[in-house]
């Protein structure tokens, strides 16, 4: 009897020296359903979520130039409603630092040029900068929340930064707008839209 308890106790013993733990590379090959967007799905994405808040969300206006005292002519800018859309801009977290650079140069230059009159904007004229449509689209008029089919096409990519033009599906006349965007922190974000180009803007 006690021969065959020292036994089993040796074979427990045994058993749990003896116990490996399983080999967890065995698992490796199993299909998992962790999923990561790619680089097209994330841009596709941020450019989507950006139209939706510059057309719902953004103060509307660009630029708000100021009337002289006979109310006839543009003097200056608005620097305190520029200074509000560049913050909203910088808080949206769709666009790149150099993106928000370029377009306060584009305001703070308007205001120069009027201020100095190196350029002249009567009231009721069409302004003389910009190209007479509105500069995040270059379009007069656009299909509404256009945004949830906007396309990406000519996509490149090289050393996080990405080149490429959208458009739209629901009207044949669509532009083709070009955009790049860099990753800030491994993030998307919009660096450079056609619309707002500098050299080209005056």
């Amino acid at each position: 009897m006690k021969f065959s308890k020292l036994f089993l106790l040796s074979l427990i013993f045994l058993s749990l020296v003896s116990f490996k733990p399983i080999n967890t590379k065995t698992f490796s090959n199993t299909k998992t359903s962790i999923y990561f967007a790619t680089d097209k799905q994330q841009l596709e994405t941020l450019m989507r979520k950006a139209y939706e808040w510059i057309e719902t969300k953004k103060t509307q206006t660009d630029f708000d130039v100021v009337e002289n005292k006979k109310g006839d002519k543009y003097v200056g800018l608005n620097v305190k409603a520029h200074n509000k859309v560049v913050e909203e801009l910088k808080k949206s977290n769709f666009f790149a630092q150099q993106f928000i650079d370029n377009y306060n140069k584009i305001g703070l230059k308007i205001g120069d040029n009027l201020k100095t009159n190196k350029m002249e904007y009567f009231v009721g004229e069409l302004p003389p900068y910009g190209n007479d449509s509105n500069p995040w689209c270059n379009c007069q008029d656009n299909p509404e929340a256009f945004w949830k089919t906007m396309k990406l096409n000519n996509l490149k990519i090289e050393n996080n930064k990405a080149t490429f033009y959208w458009t739209w599906t629901e009207w044949k006349e669509t532009p083709k707008y070009k955009v790049t965007a860099v990753k800030e922190n491994g993030i998307w974000k919009i660096a450079y839209l056609e619309g707002f180009d500098l050299k080209t803007y005056f």
